[in-house]
């Protein structure tokens, strides 16, 4: 399968040598090593490379004032943007590359202004990957596994197939990709500029079944959201009998060649090429995009720190800090007709409405809550599950700029074993004697976990609930033994911390998945995993999938 990847690769490179502004580009999945060196040479084409900062301004996009130039001479003198010759755009670290450059990116592949983009992604999870935005409008997806083969990039011809025509091969890829569940159409376009690209290098002006299956492999593929479901099989209504006293319209000199290839065999050859794990890793992926994004909290403006922003139009207020450089380059087209309106004015001349000021976002610090459930027999157990999950939590805690917490609950009500802290040995000693048995009161639990986000979130934290329990419920917010009104109570309490927005993820311990806990996973729109006989390190590895997206 891995040779089979990198061939794949070099029909990637080959066509999107032919026709780059077309297809717009690849995603190349590689970290850096001498395997990826290869991979970027491979890609014969006269262009230039250029290299793309995954930062890039807007002036350095699409051309802006040269601020020095204008202000020596006078008058607006402009520089030209990335895209003014063509030349194929390079991004190393992809993964890091803003939604805002993305969609600029995007908008300029769109009108046909930018000629292709390769996109180099770096990422190691699932989650860290080039921006959805922009890979859309990348044809190709190149990630190959493995030993790079003796000789390569040599590419094998593909086997000839029947003769399609091209709007029989538009509608086969467009069924393709909705069998796959691929939503976008850009998907069956590119594949079918993929198509006309290897009928063209193989100097043919026609396309064959063999064209569709090799741009179905290396555009739909990596698109694909879900397996294909079988046809169905329902009996269906027989076609009417032809009218025997019209004469025959069928043109018996079309040839047999231009219908349809089997659908079957298609999206066979392309599943065979799906990613492993497919399914788990969309799963992943969809759990991923419930969450904060990245380990950090919630996104807040800022006028003093935090990452740059562009500029924007401001009034010197005392509360904001002015971008000199933005103001300046908004001024310096204006001089010229002002100075002949102020001959008398000395130096440049500003007005309010050239004002910028500067613009941050910062990622507030988010804290983990965990809740467990102390109660029962399994108490034990399962205090030791979320000790140790805490603890290796914590080892990660300074590099994702978490806080943790622990609420326990049992007997008659819930109690803070551990503040919010960032501090290892301090977690070890508090965690070092936790009690644990007695009744099951979940609704109390909870109650704690939200005043204690709520302490939190008014400290500028971004709380996150981790519920750990088997969800057997029988103590009520009063401590009274009432199993009705405990989870009618729990059910109240988790509406009122997702009335909150307070994100959670509720982890089911019970040997088999509770209904009841499906229920209050619901209610606190949260992310429900049945995780029984969870080890801490299986309860850890939970948490950072499905947080850390």
């Amino acid at each position: 399968m891995s040779d089979e990847n990198w061939q794949l690769a070099a029909h990637a490179l080959r066509l999107l040598a032919h026709d780059p502004q077309g297809l717009g580009g690849a995603v190349i999945r590689m970290r850096a090593c001498p395997a990826r060196d290869a991979v970027l040479k491979a890609l014969k084409t006269p262009l230039p490379v250029r290299k793309l900062p995954p930062n890039i301004s807007d002036d350095q996009l699409f051309g802006g004032i040269d601020l020095a130039s204008s202000l020596a001479a006078g008058r607006a003198v402009m520089t030209r943007g990335f895209f003014d010759q063509p030349t194929i755009a390079l991004m190393p670290m992809a993964e890091r590359c803003a939604d805002t450059v993305a969609a600029r990116l995007g908008a300029l592949l769109d009108r046909g202004e930018a000629t292709a983009v390769l996109a180099v992604d770096e990422g190691i999870e699932v989650d860290e990957r080039a921006p959805d935005k922009l890979a859309d409008r990348l044809a190709f997806h190149i990630a190959p596994e493995g030993r790079m083969p003796d000789g390569w990039p040599r590419v094998t011809a593909p086997t000839q197939g029947s003769k399609l025509t091209d709007s029989a091969a538009q509608e086969q890829l467009t069924v393709l990709a909705a069998r796959f569940g691929i939503l976008s159409f850009r998907a069956p376009i590119l594949a079918y500029r993929a198509a006309r690209a290897a009928a063209a290098c193989d100097g043919r002006d026609h396309l064959t079944t063999a064209d569709i299956e090799l741009a179905a492999a290396l555009v739909l593929a990596h698109r694909a959201t879900q397996l294909p479901a079988p046809e169905d099989t329902q009996e269906r209504p027989d076609p009417p009998a032809p009218d025997m006293s019209e004469p025959d319209q069928t043109d018996t000199d079309t040839p047999q060649s231009d219908a349809f290839p089997e659908t079957d065999m298609l999206i066979e050859a392309v599943a065979t090429l799906l990613p492993a794990g497919l399914l788990q890793t969309l799963s992943a992926q969809n759990m991923s995009r419930r969450a904060s994004g990245a380990g950090a909290g919630q996104k807040r403006a800022s006028n003093r720190r935090g990452q740059p922003l562009p500029p924007r139009p401001g009034r010197l207020d005392g509360t904001r800090r002015i971008d000199l450089v933005a103001t300046l380059r908004t001024a310096a087209p204006w001089q010229p007709i002002r100075r002949a309106r102020r001959p008398d004015a000395k130096g440049l001349i500003i007005h309010p409405s050239d004002i910028r000021v500067k613009r941050y976002v910062q990622h507030s610090d988010r804290v983990l809550i965990f809740c467990v459930d102390a109660s029962g027999s399994s108490a034990v157990a399962r205090l030791g599950e979320a000790k140790g999950a805490i603890e290796l939590l914590l080892a990660e805690a300074y590099a994702n700029r978490d806080h943790v917490a622990l609420v326990g609950f049992r007997g008659t009500g819930a109690e803070l074993l551990l503040p919010p802290t960032r501090s290892l040995v301090q977690t070890k000693r508090r965690l070092a004697a936790l009690p644990g048995g007695g009744g099951t009161p979940l609704a109390s639990g909870l109650h704690s976990a939200q005043v204690l986000a709520d302490q939190t979130r008014g400290k500028g934290l971004s709380p996150t609930l981790v519920l750990l329990t088997d969800g057997r419920a029988n103590i009520a917010l009063d401590g009274a033994a009432d199993r009705k009104r405990a989870a009618e109570d729990a059910s109240q309490v988790a509406n009122a911390i997702r009335a909150q927005g307070t994100r959670a993820l509720v982890i089911d311990t019970s040997n088999r998945p509770q209904p009841a806990l499906q229920d209050l996973g619901r209610s606190l729109d949260a992310t429900y995993v049945p995780l029984p006989r969870a080890d801490a390190r299986h309860v850890s590895q939970t948490v950072n999938m499905v947080l850390n997206g």
